[in-house]
């Protein structure tokens, strides 16, 4: 279920019932013939099939389109944020969800370059234990691998 589709007060009252959110996080920059929002795409398709799958329902929060990603910057079109300034974004946006009262929250990332975001996962879960957090680089699923 996507969030962006809905209101406040439905939002309000999906967490009567429910506590789970997702957060799909991509990044814009080049996939050689394929489009800039390649990784931003199929970590939202990822998060929204999986959060939807025998219709559970999850919650799921527009993807974060920009990432970490300077070694891409000589290709046109690339965004590429620092890491001082993503990391407290992701940060915020977990303390943002929490505070609602999205208590198990999914990441699910789809840019390898964004991996420094899940050093502030742990330091997060550290300051707020009942807010757990699960980090998932769907790329290196088992399903995923070469048979």
């Amino acid at each position: 279920m996507k969030i962006t589709g809905l209101n406040w007060m439905q939002v309000e009252n999906y967490l009567k019932h429910d506590d789970r959110a997702v957060l799909p996080l991509g990044s814009s920059e080049q996939h050689a013939y394929l489009s800039l929002g390649t990784d931003s795409i199929l970590a939202e398709r990822v998060s929204v099939e999986a959060a939807c799958f025998a219709s559970i329902g999850v919650a799921v929060f527009p993807t974060v389109a920009y990432g970490i990603t300077p070694y891409f910057m000589a290709y046109p079109g690339t965004i590429s944020l620092r890491v001082s300034t993503y990391l407290p974004i992701i940060h915020d946006i977990l303390a943002n969800l929490a505070q609602h009262g999205f208590t198990r929250i999914v990441i699910v990332n789809r840019h390898s370059g964004n991996a420094p975001a899940h050093s502030v996962c742990a330091e997060f879960l550290r300051d707020h234990a009942n807010v757990p957090i699960k980090w998932h680089a769907w790329w290196n699923a088992p399903r995923v691998w070469p048979g």
